[in-house]
């Protein structure tokens, strides 16, 4: 009896449900990105078909694999892929995520440090497009729909902030040219998407954020993202300039500006919660 309720205890508690998902949920991306490759005649189709379709399947695996594994193991409806409404969360979310970086851009150009060297056919957004809102469902389902909102449920909205923030941060610690300046900058995006999950109480607005966030700065202004290499894009552009306002080898979100602009639209949106009365305390 008493190791049936250990147990019992062990099964709810933060860690192993946060433990469980993360690894039922890459597990399933990554045999999932298996399977994909060993399709009969996949290898035929063009690698930007290919890719894409690629992004469509691993994208739904992750959803997929969240979905069944938590409606079964909390025992309860996953109101977070909630749809209802899933026109104007985008809507919300593509907004957000790319004034905020048309805004960070637009800095750089007043200090005459962006130039646009050419406009290239739409088809030059597939690649960008493709990484942009792959990236950010994985990211925001591992991230905002299992760290922070398990997290928030234990121990409230502040320290799941700072976890799930920092985390965010954290990771982009690889990335090639990576600062101080712009891991403070992707911290802050991070808290940025959660206060933004903890507003709507869906995954799909982070989700959107984060994917028009990368894809404006990518595959619309042709700017390298979090220290990768360019990829093809909309514009073809130049970005020459002090580090602080360019961001250097990061990339634009590793600027001044990003961080501000990102900070401040995060503090509206907690402030916001905070009048709601919507902030989960520390129990």
């Amino acid at each position: 009896m008493i190791i049936s309720i250990t147990k019992q205890k062990i099964l709810k508690s933060v860690w192993a449900r946060i433990i469980f998902g993360l690894i039922i949920c890459l597990a399933s991306i990554i045999i999932g990105q298996q399977i994909f490759l060993k399709i009969p005649g996949i290898d035929l189709l063009q690698a930007d078909s290919r890719n894409l379709i690629k992004g469509i399947f691993v994208s739904i695996l992750a959803i997929s694999s969240y979905w069944l594994f938590y409606s079964n193991y909390e025992k309860r409806a996953i109101r977070e892929l909630s749809v209802n409404g899933f026109g104007k969360k985008l809507f919300a979310g593509i907004l957000i995520g790319s004034g905020l970086q048309s805004l960070t851009i637009l800095v750089i150009s007043v200090y005459g440090s962006f130039k646009i060297i050419a406009i290239n056919p739409v088809s030059t957004m597939i690649i960008p497009f493709t990484v942009a809102f792959t990236v950010a469902i994985i990211e925001e389902i591992l991230l905002r729909g299992i760290v922070f909102r398990i997290t928030e449920e234990k121990w409230g909205s502040t320290i799941a902030l700072i976890i799930s923030g920092a985390t965010f941060g954290g990771l982009h610690l690889v990335n090639p040219h990576v600062t101080l300046l712009s891991v403070l900058c992707v911290t802050v995006v991070g808290v940025l998407l959660g206060a933004a999950y903890m507003y709507y109480k869906n995954l799909w607005v982070p989700i959107a954020i984060h994917f028009a966030w990368n894809f404006t700065q990518n595959g619309i202004f042709g700017a390298i993202t979090s220290g990768n290499e360019k990829t093809s894009s909309l514009l073809t552009s130049e970005i020459n300039g002090p580090k602080i306002l360019t961001g250097g080898q990061f990339g634009p979100e590793g600027s001044i500006q990003a961080v501000l602009l990102c900070f401040i639209v995060a503090m509206v949106i907690i402030r916001q919660l905070h009048k709601q009365h919507k902030l989960v305390k520390f129990l």
